[in-house]
């Protein structure tokens, strides 16, 4: 329909998209000469670090504020091909998976601070744009004459701990469709010549990661905080994810390949500076790693899907909200910070039980039997037969989109818990005891969905088995020394 509405044959297809390419290309290096004095600089490597190509510039050429350069690359990309078509009589364009020259255009923006642009001069002209929140705050607090000392995307002391975060906070009102629109005009400056008039980009969120930041009085309080989580993670079960922080391979179930050396898990602050833990689920994940004296919780989302939130149905604005899947669009931006900060604060609450004071016995004592809505629950044995299923579901990556009854089967499938039982059978078996574990108020179910959050009481339970199951006797000894 595209090339119809143009006048152009799918046998010329080929021929106009090269030929627009090549005007585009030859528009953007005008821009670049005018705007910085040089036109785009080709990189022989796609793996080349751009943003690191485009700091040393900015340094070198001392640019404070605007287009810092034009790079292009020959990258891999989605775009059409036309193939001629025995059915139909004539070619048909088809979806391909071609290489082509991309342009990556690097800013410090007034407003956005340190970003980039790139986009692919082949149909269909892909733009991806890249905003750091914490540069759009760097700008921000510049303008607002607020103090501060940052060290790359992490700010280390703020004058105005408030202000702050009102300005982070008002980055969310922002109208995303003219916000990114406005960029086209610089880095696509044939877009109507080739599109015509009518037509526009329609922009989605490819990834997005949400931090929160605490920041400490010194690297060394970081450090030892950072000790105890990565001790945490080597005891309850989950010292792998530190394992491919290091780059070092694992197999498909998560423990170390023949081929690795297992003891970098105890080295792990011999690696870096700084530590990281990262547990995945769904394609999004959190991870919490320090750096100076910055300790971050960050949540990437890849698989918006995953999410259920209140919203209108598209198309329907008058509707009234139901729960449905988050969208990938830019008008679910607000509704995506919301899920992520909620994640965020999940792991935050799960990390803050390591410091929990109460006696194991007074945790142990309030799951006795119990009565909740008129039945009768059995006591739970969290060091017996449901030791397995709280170790399951103290996985912190359920954590991520939520306990489901599917996670749990492929976690306890084959284990003694099952005792054997496989498909719709231990689907039962989870539900039951998934049930049982809402009665001692250790999980509560999200609202019309099949899945389930930990509750206060949960994570205190939860972390206290994993540590208990996990640790030699002698390092119980030096806990309660």
């Amino acid at each position: 329909m595209f090339l119809g509405a143009r006048g152009i044959l799918n046998k010329n297809y080929k021929a106009w998209m090269l030929a627009q390419s090549g005007e585009l290309i030859e528009a953007v290096d005008q821009y670049a000469r005018n705007t910085c004095g040089a036109k785009s600089i080709y990189l022989p490597s796609s793996n080349d670090r751009k943003d690191e190509i485009a700091q040393k510039r900015q340094q070198e050429v001392g640019i404070i504020s605007g287009l810092i350069g034009v790079w292009s690359c020959v990258e891999a990309g989605l775009t059409y091909r036309a193939t001629f078509d025995p059915v139909a009589g004539f070619p048909q364009l088809h979806i391909d998976n071609g290489r082509c020259k991309h342009l990556y255009f690097y800013y410090d923006h007034p407003v956005y601070g340190f970003m980039s642009v790139r986009l692919q001069t082949w149909f269909p002209f892909d733009i991806q744009i890249a905003v750091n929140g914490r540069e759009w705050l760097r700008r921000s607090l510049d303008a607002a004459g607020c103090a501060y000392l940052k060290h790359n995307n992490k700010f280390l002391d703020l004058a105005d701990y408030t202000l702050a975060q009102q300005l982070l906070d008002k980055q969310l009102d922002t109208r995303w469709n003219q916000m990114l629109d406005a960029f086209l005009p610089e880095v696509f400056p044939t877009m109507t010549q080739t599109l015509g008039e009518k037509l526009g980009y329609y922009w989605t969120v490819w990834q997005s990661e949400w931090a929160t930041d605490f920041i400490f009085d010194s690297p060394t309080t970081v450090t030892k905080l950072m000790d105890k989580l990565l001790r945490h993670a080597l005891l309850t079960g989950t010292g792998e994810r530190v394992l491919r922080y290091l780059g070092q391979p694992v197999r498909p179930d998560g423990q170390p390949h023949p081929l690795s050396h297992p003891e970098v898990l105890t080295k792990v602050q011999t690696w870096h500076d700084g530590a990281r833990i990262r547990h995945w689920a769904d394609n999004n994940s959190v991870k919490v790693y320090n750096e100076q004296n910055d300790l971050r919780l960050e949540m990437t989302m890849n698989r918006p899907d995953r999410f259920k939130v209140m919203r209108h149905l598209e198309g329907r604005q008058y509707s009234p909200k139901q729960r449905w899947p988050l969208r990938k669009g830019v008008a679910d931006l607000p509704l995506r910070a919301l899920v992520s900060g909620d994640v965020n604060r999940r792991f935050a609450e799960q990390l803050a039980t390591l410091k929990d004071e109460t006696p194991v016995r007074e945790i142990l004592a309030q799951f006795g039997v119990c009565q909740h809505d008129g039945r009768r629950a059995r006591a739970l044995d969290p060091l017996g037969k449901d030791a397995l299923l709280l170790q399951a579901i103290a996985d912190p990556a359920l954590g991520v989109s939520g306990i489901t009854n599917e996670a749990l089967q492929r976690a306890l499938g084959g284990t003694p818990w099952a005792k054997g039982k496989v498909d719709k059978v231990l689907s039962a078996r989870i539900s039951r005891h998934l049930r049982l574990l809402r009665d001692h108020g250790v999980i509560r179910k999200l609202p019309k969905q099949n899945r389930y959050q930990f509750t206060e009481k949960g994570r205190k339970l939860t972390t206290l088995i994993s540590v208990l199951l996990g640790a030699s006797t002698e390092q119980l000894l030096q806990m309660a020394a």
